[in-house]
């Protein structure tokens, strides 16, 4: 059974996209199969992996509102290798109709309930904020990846999505953990970087990923292109990071099924 993870950080600009399409890229290139889930209106994970958001017949909002089935709605990424549940401005709409409907918080859950034997990762892109969207990617996941800069506002909006973290798992899933805070646009010689980052390797040592997003001027170029940036470079930095960060997580998710088998 495939494992959920949602993308999450409440504060835009962090490298959430960037780590969505990449993550899901690199996972793809270890044969794993791979589903992305675009749960921002702004569509950017879909049209970073090479779809077209303005030419969809099927969208995530399709499959929030009950008008089809994930499976109807995924596109293949073919250069990433991947497939993905694209999503544009339609979603927006989607967000005020949910209120409209007595499971609204976990619509998304129980759509990806089959999609879940057919993928070893499905990756959930959440928008940069809290709302009914975030809500039902939080509901949907076993787990949330949270990239953060390692800048002076960080650890006070880490604070506040480990709240709302804590009461979803509190209320309405039991099972969410945190999988991971990933630092992003890492400058080794920013001195203010360097703090943060030893702040939250103090107050969350298990947590933090050992790999780290540097800034890399061909992640950063990658999205115009529509691919992942190792289909573009897959010698930069950016390439090779994003490559130990699916070893890392593939590697933690083996010993903890080796370490259930034997319990």
């Amino acid at each position: 059974m495939g494992k959920i993870i949602a993308i999450a950080n409440q504060k835009g600009g962090v490298g959430k996209t960037t780590t969505c399409i990449n993550l899901a890229a690199s996972l793809a290139a270890t044969k794993r199969k791979v589903l992305l889930v675009d749960m921002d209106p702004q569509g950017n994970a879909t049209m970073g992996s090479g779809i077209n958001k303005n030419q969809l017949e099927r969208t995530t909002c399709d499959v929030l509102l009950g008008e089809c089935t994930v499976e109807e709605a995924i596109v293949r990424s073919e250069d990433a290798e991947y497939d993905i549940l694209p999503a544009n401005g339609d979603l927006t709409a989607a967000e005020v109709s949910l209120i409209e409907f007595q499971d609204r918080d976990s619509r998304l859950r129980s759509a990806l309930e089959k999609a879940k034997n057919t993928y070893d990762y499905i990756l959930i892109d959440c928008p940069p904020s809290l709302n009914m969207l975030t809500l039902n990617s939080l509901v949907a996941a076993q787990s949330v990846m949270i990239p953060m800069q390692c800048e002076y506002y960080a650890l006070e909006g880490l604070t506040a999505l480990l709240e709302t973290v804590n009461q979803i798992q509190a209320t309405v899933n039991s099972e969410l953990q945190v999988e991971g805070l990933l630092r992003t646009m890492f400058d080794p010689r920013n001195n203010l970087a360097n703090d943060v980052s030893g702040q939250l390797l103090v107050h969350f040592p298990q947590k933090v990923y050992r790999t780290v997003i540097p800034r890399n001027v061909r992640l950063a170029e990658a999205p115009s292109h529509g691919i992942p940036v190792i289909q573009y470079d897959k010698s930069s930095r950016g390439a090779l990071a994003y490559l130990a960060l699916a070893g890392e997580i593939l590697r933690k998710h083996e010993d903890a099924t080796l370490v259930g088998n034997v319990s």
